[in-house]
C-alpha cells in the first residue's frame, strides 16, 4: 500500500476512534452527572441555596399570617393562603381536612419511602403588646368575652417556614427518591380534641402510607439553636373542673349553711399533695395546677357553689392515671367531711409527645448541618404540651425546637410562647426551612451518619 494511502486511513481511523471515544463519554459523563445532582450531598447544598433565596417570601408569608391571626377551628383565610400555594407549586392537594387543614403531597421522580412535615395554624385569643409594623389588630368574642387574636404560639412561623419547605422540596422534586406530604393542621390551642386526631382520622397518614413524621416549634432560646430530645419531649395535658356545692346562707350566719368556698380552699390545698406527697416522682416529673376560682357575688353571701379548673401535665401513663384518681379521691373526701359534696370531671387531653429513639439517633446529624453543630441541643423535657404528639402516636416522629429569642435580648428572661409579649425574630426562619427540608431529604435519602449521640 503506497505511503499516502496508509497515512490516509490512519487520519480516518483516528477520527472514527475520536468520535467513538467522544460519544462514549458523553454517555458515561451525563448519568455521572446526573446521578452526583441527585446525591444526598448535592440536594443539602441545593436546599441551603434555595432556603437563602427563598427567606424574603417566607418573612413576607409569616408577616401576613401574623397579621391575620385566626383562632383555632376559625382557619379559613390562612388555609386558603396555603391552598392557593402548594397549588401554584403544582403540588396534589385536599383541603377542609379534619376541619380546616390542607394537606399537600409533593411526589418525587424517584421511588422511595413516604414521610409527613407537619405545621399548626391556629393563635391564641392573647391582645398583642409587641411594637411591629404588621402587629395585630384583631379583635373576636371569645368565651362572651371580647378579646384580641394573637400568634402568641409562633404558629405563623411554623406555616410560612412549611410553605416555604414545599416550594424548596417542589423544585428538586424529580431528584427526590419518595413522596412527601405537608400537612397544615388547624385547631392545635384546642385541648383535648385538637385537630391532629380529626386530620389523622381523615387519613392524611395512609394512601400513601407515611414512615415518619417531623414537627418543629419555635420557641425562646439563643437565635437559630435547635433543641432535641430523644423519648418524651412534651408533657401530656388534661384539664379538670371541680364543682363544690355548699348551702348557700347569710354571710353572718356560717353555722346555717355549708361554706363551698372554705371547702374548695381545703381542695386546693389538698390537691397540691398529690404531687408533692402522694406521686413517685423519682421516674418523671408531673405538674398539677389549679388555673381558676370562682365562687360568689356579694360581700355578705356564702354562695351555693365553687368552681375550680386547671390542668395536669405528667410524662406517664401510669402516673397520669393515678393522679386522676387521686385527685377525684381527695376533692370527695374533703368535700365529705365537711358535708358538702362535689363533681369532679377530668379530661384526658392531649398524650405525651414521645420522639422516636432510633430516628431521632438518625436524623440528629440532619439538625446539626442545618444550624450548626454547635447551634444544636440536648433539652429537658417541657411541661407544654402538643398534639403533634397524636402523630407520633401512630408513626415514628420526630419534634425539635428552634430558638426565635431577637439577638438583642436575653432568652433566658424574654417572653414566652402565649405572652402577649411573645417575640420571634424572623432571621431564624431560613434554619426553620433548612430543618424541615433536610428532615425529609435526608430521610427519604437514607438518612444522616455521624453526629453526636441521641439518649
Amino acid at each position: 500500500m503506497p505511503r499516502v494511502q496508509q497515512l490516509v486511513d490512519y487520519r480516518n481511523r483516528t477520527l472514527l476512534m475520536k468520535r467513538f471515544l467522544s460519544v462514549s463519554l458523553v454517555a458515561f459523563v451525563a448519568p455521572v452527572a446526573l446521578q452526583a445532582q441527585g446525591s444526598p450531598a448535592a440536594l443539602r447544598a441545593e436546599i441551603d441555596r434555595r432556603a437563602t433565596e427563598i427567606a424574603p417570601r417566607v418573612v413576607a408569608w409569616r408577616r401576613d399570617i401574623h397579621q391575620h391571626p385566626e383562632l383555632s377551628f376559625q382557619e379559613t383565610r390562612t388555609a386558603a393562603l396555603v391552598a392557593q400555594h402548594l397549588k401554584s407549586l403544582g403540588l396534589e392537594v385536599q383541603t377542609g381536612v379534619g376541619g380546616n387543614g390542607v394537606v399537600g403531597i409533593l411526589r418525587g421522580g424517584k421511588p422511595g419511602p413516604v414521610v409527613a412535615l407537619r405545621a399548626d395554624m391556629d393563635a391564641l385569643p392573647v391582645t398583642e403588646l409587641v411594637d411591629l409594623p404588621f402587629k395585630s389588630t384583631v379583635r373576636t368574642m371569645y368565651n362572651g368575652q371580647e378579646v384580641g387574636v394573637m400568634h402568641a404560639c409562633g404558629h405563623d412561623n411554623h406555616v410560612a417556614i412549611l410553605m416555604g419547605t414545599a416550594e424548596v422540596l417542589t423544585a428538586m422534586k424529580d431528584r427526590l427518591p419518595g413522596t412527601v406530604k405537608f400537612l397544615f393542621q388547624p385547631a392545635e390551642e384546642s385541648p383535648p380534641n385538637g385537630g391532629a386526631g380529626p386530620m389523622i382520622e381523615a387519613g392524611v397518614l395512609e394512601n400513601p402510607k407515611v414512615e415518619a413524621v417531623f414537627g418543629l416549634h419555635v420557641g425562646p432560646g439563643p437565635l437559630g439553636t435547635v433543641t432535641y430530645k430523644a423519648g418524651p419531649i412534651t408533657a401530656s395535658g388534661d384539664n379538670f373542673k371541680i364543682v363544690v356545692h355548699g348551702k348557700q346562707t347569710h354571710g353572718a350566719m356560717p353555722y346555717a349553711g355549708i361554706d363551698p368556698i372554705v371547702v374548695a380552699s381545703q381542695i386546693v390545698l389538698g390537691l397540691q399533695t398529690i404531687v408533692s406527697r402522694q406521686v413517685n416522682l423519682s421516674s418523671a416529673p408531673a405538674i398539677l395546677t389549679v388555673g381558676a376560682f370562682n365562687a360568689g357575688n356579694r360581700t355578705n353571701i356564702i354562695p351555693d357553689s365553687a368552681v375550680l379548673i386547671g390542668t395536669i401535665r405528667t410524662f406517664d401513663e401510669n402516673v397520669r392515671r393515678e393522679i386522676h384518681e387521686r385527685m377525684k379521691r381527695t376533692a370527695e373526701g374533703i368535700a365529705q367531711s365537711a358535708g358538702a359534696h362535689v363533681d369532679v370531671v377530668s379530661e384526658y387531653g392531649y398524650p405525651v409527645t414521645t420522639n422516636d429513639v432510633a430516628l431521632t439517633a438518625r436524623m440528629l446529624p440532619t439538625l446539626e448541618r442545618a444550624a450548626g453543630a454547635k447551634n444544636v441541643f440536648e433539652t429537658p423535657a417541657s411541661t407544654a404540651s402538643e398534639d403533634f404528639s397524636k402523630f407520633a402516636q401512630k408513626v415514628p416522629g420526630l419534634f425539635v425546637f428552634l430558638g426565635v429569642t431577637p439577638a438583642s435580648k436575653d432568652w433566658r428572661t424574654a417572653a414566652v410562647n402565649h405572652s402577649p409579649l411573645f417575640e420571634a425574630d424572623e432571621a431564624a426562619l431560613p434554619i426553620g426551612v433548612r430543618v424541615m427540608a433536610g428532615l425529609a431529604v435526608d430521610y427519604l435519602s437514607g438518612g444522616a451518619t455521624g453526629g453526636k449521640k441521641a439518649n
